[in-house]
């Protein structure tokens, strides 16, 4: 029997850059195929060929055994192939029903769009897969995870069989990564097929049924789980053997840099999403923040970086008040920011790269003499930070909206960590990044620690919190439930944490059985 799909050759250039060299790949009925690779592999750029966003230069795609010619996003949407992007491609004020019939919409007579019918396949999809998703709900009130499974029910309104996944997880909690599983689990024992593109070696383990790496635009090898390891698939993406654990001195902590307090702080519908917060951050030391995304943590990296004023409390960095400070007053303090969104608040996408890397100090030299912008200082800056961030670009010149999301956020931190700092907010510093950038920024993070440097870091990722941080303060409905020594907190402690639960003495009990104490501040 013939594989649901086929990609025979598959070659595809850019100008400077091989991006797809002659590529192989198939995918059973049934079957979890996961693509991993570092970012600016190529594995998007594949999945945009298959996916008719792109045209191969060489190859050919095969559906069933039988030849397509997929020219543009229709062709490959009549061959029942969806694709759900690591970007949303939703828009926030339509209802669920809506953003799903958009393209394809009922209509009655009249030429009236029949919003009821279309409804009704949307609630009998999200039944049928367990997506449990309203379809009438407005989809910007929706949290991230939600979205995702519109743009899934996307795909089997139009009758997809292959699903391609772009990096699902990127912009998900740990609870939402599980559900993701589930449903795609689900999929596939109802007979869908799906390409899960990720760089994220545990995932990969525990949902996929077959792993292929690419390297460098070339297929490295395909791969069983049970056949494989994290180290083993990390030294196939990178090439190299990969530090997956953190080595770390005890933190030698300085003076108070930043101090928050009593902080109030409200979210776009005016409720309060940081709730009376109160702590201080010393130089040298790493303050994780952990929490189920939206429990006020976005709010607070805003209004420590001065994109989001407060109604109540202080801030104050290096003894100076920021409460009320603007952007850039708090960067010229020596604060850097990585932020949660990478493309609303940390990039000029219509920019290219060599700008994006001055945006916080263009106007100082040797950027600007005065009101003279210095554009070969500029592009002599872009080019060290590019080699020396491992970017992955054409061009200094290319508009950083053209590099890949990972691409995007080496900017940033590039930017970020190229000047002297005092302050650190780090949200989410890693999201999106490969196996082998993540362990480059998680050691560039703690040499800022180790220069003195104080960091507020902000993650999703557990595993990240507990191995970077010093002391964990974890977020529960706007509030600070508890702060946790880092080198002694364990998953099952910080979990029921942010689910607003204080462990037992059992729960501390079985911690202290592996050794792992827990110090509660």
């Amino acid at each position: 029997m013939a594989p649901i799909l086929e990609l025979r050759g598959i070659t595809k250039r850019f100008p400077g850059v091989l991006a797809n060299d002659h590529i192989n790949l198939t995918l059973e009925k049934g079957e979890i195929h996961a693509l991993l690779g570092e970012n600016g592999a190529g594995k998007t750029t594949l999945m945009n060929i298959l996916y008719g966003l792109y045209n191969q230069d060489e190859g050919e795609i095969l559906v069933n055994g039988q030849k397509a010619e997929i020219n543009e996003p229709t062709d490959a949407i009549r061959a029942g192939i969806g694709m759900v992007h690591q970007h949303f491609m939703l828009i926030p004020v339509f209802t669920v029903t809506e953003n799903v019939m958009l393209g394809e919409e009922f209509t009655k007579s009249g030429g009236f769009l029949d919003r009821a019918k279309a409804a009704n396949r949307v609630r009998e999809i999200s039944e049928k897969y367990k997506l449990n998703v309203d379809p009438n709900a407005y989809v910007g009130d929706l949290p991230v995870g939600t979205q995702q499974r519109v743009e899934i029910i996307k795909l089997l309104f139009r009758d997809a069989d292959v699903l391609i996944m772009d990096e699902p997880t990127a912009v998900l909690t740990p609870q939402e990564v599980e559900e993701l599983f589930k449903i795609m689990r689900f999929l596939v024992d109802q007979g869908k097929s799906i390409i899960f593109i990720t760089h994220k070696l545990g995932e990969v383990l525990e949902c996929s049924d077959r792993i292929t790496v690419i390297r460098g635009g070339k297929v490295i090898g395909t791969t069983l789980p049970k056949d494989a390891s994290t180290k083993k698939l990390a030294a196939m993406m990178v090439g190299r053997d990969v530090e997956l654990q953190i080595k770390k001195k005890k933190a030698q902590t300085g003076d108070v840099v930043l101090d928050v307090q009593d902080l109030e702080v409200l979210n776009p519908q005016n409720q309060i999403a940081v709730d009376g917060v109160s702590f201080q951050v010393k130089a040298g030391e790493v303050l994780g923040v952990a929490g189920v995304q939206g429990n006020g943590q976005t709010e607070l990296v805003r209004a420590l970086t001065g994109l989001l004023k407060p109604v109540d409390g202080k801030i104050s960095i290096l003894g100076q008040e920021t409460t009320n400070a603007t952007p850039r007053q708090i960067t010229e303090l020596g604060s850097a920011h990585i932020p949660e969104d990478r493309q609303k608040d940390g990039l000029v996408l219509s920019f290219p790269v060599a700008d994006n890397l001055v945006l916080n100090t263009y106007y100082q030299p040797p950027f600007a003499q005065g009101l003279i912008a210095q554009h070969d200082k500029v592009i002599e800056n872009s080019l060290n930070l590019v080699e020396k961030f491992d970017i992955r670009t054409p061009s200094v010149t290319t508009t950083v909206s053209a590099l890949s999301g990972g691409n995007q956020q080496k900017v940033i931190v590039a930017r970020e960590f190229s000047r002297p700092i005092k302050l650190l907010i780090a949200s989410q510093p890693t999201r999106g990044l490969d196996v082998g950038s993540i362990e480059y920024i998680h050691k560039r993070l703690i040499e800022k620690r180790d220069e003195g440097t104080a960091i507020v870091l902000v993650s999703t990722e557990l595993d990240e919190v507990i191995q970077l941080s010093d002391r964990i303060a974890v977020m529960y409905r706007g509030k600070i439930i508890d702060t946790i020594d880092g080198s002694l907190a364990n998953k099952e402690i910080l979990g029921l944490l942010m689910a607003g639960i204080h462990p037992d003495e059992d729960t501390y009990a079985r911690a202290k059985s592996k050794k792992e104490q827990i110090v509660l501040t």
